[in-house]
């Protein structure tokens, strides 16, 4: 079983991302379907989000 963990940017709403360590993405409001992610593209990923989104 794996354990799925809220975005923080989704805040207290039911919309929301939620990652699975080792898993992938899925989204809340579907969450028999995921998308499968290697670490390699998770990484590069977190990496580009952090050098473009604008900071809180």
């Amino acid at each position: 079983m794996t354990v799925w963990r809220k975005s923080s940017y989704s805040g207290s709403s039911g919309d929301c991302v939620e990652i699975g360590h080792g898993v992938g993405v899925r989204d809340s409001k579907a969450p028999a379907t995921h998308l499968s992610v290697s670490a390699e593209a998770w990484s590069a990923f977190l990496s580009t989000i952090k050098k473009t989104a604008p900071h809180r």
